[in-house]
């Protein structure tokens, strides 16, 4: 190297951390494990206590510890539970940018989920019910929830739902290309939480009553000619289209990552499959990563 070239100026990485909490039975195993196929280290169940040395590891090794998720629950019942907002609040001056999130469900949901699946609650014991146990692990994970940045509720969400506002709320800040989803879904199974523009399109002439259609989908190609043809269905494309494509620039102008589009039928697989996947067709050109998801065909 001559005497005139100098080294290149080392790369500052941003670390990242991902505290994860939340109530037994919401969907934590599930949440860690979307984390992890996202290159997440993850970590579960750390004693609350051993938080501040493990910190201080992932700082001297960046490259290692470049993103790592933390699962904390409320079988650690120390105080220092009430600490972690307060200690990651002083994560950013020292190159970590750090997340809390909270996943919960209503009691119903968390009750009905231990009877299917006959596991026990960690709060259970001699003296202590299942119903009891709920209510202690909400009382212990209070400050918890209180300081979360983002807040899950899982009591109507499948997991593939999970997975994706996991991966949409911890994603890299470095990532500058806006991601469309266009999510069919039928109404009669329930609305997904996590949409950010709401289509209904039962208003639309319904193959289901085609008998050599009922049994096929949006993605079939009998399905595809038979709306195609159909005047309002090609009205309702349009429309949607041209008002989806004027404000979707104004959303990627204020660096939003993620944009869920629901469009909702009856039964989830004719019409609102029909309609996701030619939007997703239509509106690609806005931005080079474009998701299609059918809810009820998975």
């Amino acid at each position: 190297m001559s005497s005139s070239q100098q080294p290149p100026e080392p790369i500052a990485l941003k670390q990242q951390l991902v505290l994860l909490s939340g109530l037994s039975g919401s969907g934590k195993t599930i949440a860690l494990h979307a984390l992890e196929d996202l290159d997440y280290y993850c970590v579960d169940n750390l004693p609350s206590g051993l938080l501040q040395a493990f910190i201080i590891q992932i700082l001297d090794q960046p490259l290692r510890y470049q993103s790592v998720a933390v699962a904390i629950d409320a079988r650690d019942r120390s105080q220092d539970l009430g600490n972690i907002p307060g200690w990651l609040s002083r994560l950013a001056d020292r190159g970590i940018e750090s997340k809390l999130l909270f996943l919960t469900a209503d009691r119903k949901t968390l009750l009905q989920r231990f009877s299917e699946t006959r596991r026990r609650h960690p709060l259970t014991g001699r003296n202590v019910t299942l119903p009891a146990a709920l209510d202690l692990e909400r009382e212990i994970l209070k400050p918890l929830k209180t300081s979360a940045d983002f807040i899950i509720d899982t009591s109507d969400i499948n997991l593939h739902q999970l997975r994706r506002q996991i991966a949409k709320l911890t994603r890299h800040e470095q990532s500058t290309q806006m991601t469309l989803v266009f999510q069919s879904f039928a109404f009669k199974h329930g609305i997904p939480q996590d949409l950010d523009f709401l289509f209904d399109v039962r208003c639309l002439p319904n193959p289901h009553w085609e008998s050599q259609l009922r049994s096929l989908s949006g993605c079939d190609g009998p399905v595809i000619e038979w709306l195609g043809n159909d005047d309002m269905t090609t009205d309702y494309l349009a429309d949607t289209s041209a008002f989806l494509g004027r404000w979707l620039d104004k959303f990627a102008a204020s660096q939003r990552s993620y944009v869920t589009i629901g469009i909702g039928c009856t039964g989830g697989q004719h019409r609102s499959v029909y309609l996701a996947e030619r939007l997703a067709e239509l509106l690609s050109g806005k931005t080079q990563k474009v998701q299609v998801v059918h809810r009820e065909l998975e």
